[in-house]
């Protein structure tokens, strides 16, 4: 028994590491700031896309175009010709509204999919690929049928239809 403790306490030895290397702060802070340029290069390159897929599906929407460049406003007028509330586009900077937020969100990419021709399950490319999603909706020949899906609630989509009473021009 006194064997096997004596072996086990040997067995056992401490040694210290040393972290030190050979690059100096100048060349860290460069790569660093090389990191953050190319990431807001990504960043910008994955908005101008994603802008330019979510104006064709606003143009087949009846929607004007350049909102799908505006930052949050963009996401208000996604909600809402997909039949909710625009606010939530608002409340989805706020940390665990912003997972309610998202529920509402896919609700009205469903339903803007619905409008677009796309059977339920299209909702899967949405959640799981959103640029798919953007991509298949935005370049494919489906036209906008606001029958079907949830109602928008968009203004563009409440006037009343057919050719409007022309404005009155005053006599002079």
């Amino acid at each position: 028994m006194n064997t096997l403790l004596s072996f086990a306490q040997s067995s056992y030895e401490y040694t210290t590491y040393s972290t030190t290397s050979d690059v100096d702060e100048a060349t860290l802070a460069a790569v660093g700031a090389g990191v953050i340029l190319f990431s807001f290069i990504i960043a910008i390159i994955a908005y101008v896309i994603g802008a330019l897929l979510i104006g064709r599906i606003f143009k087949k929407a009846g929607v004007e175009s350049w909102i799908a460049w505006v930052p949050f406003y963009n996401n208000y007028k996604l909600l809402e010709i997909g039949g909710q509330a625009g606010f939530w586009a608002i409340l989805a900077v706020i940390p665990v509204v912003n997972v309610v937020s998202a529920v509402f969100m896919y609700i009205s990419m469903y339903n803007i999919g619905l409008k677009l021709g796309k059977q339920g399950v299209f909702i899967l490319w949405a959640i799981f690929f959103p640029i798919v999603w953007l991509i298949w909706l935005a370049v494919d020949k489906s036209t906008w049928n606001n029958a079907l899906g949830a109602p928008s609630v968009a203004v563009e989509h409440n006037r009343p239809a057919g050719p409007q009473a022309p404005a009155a021009t005053p006599t002079v």
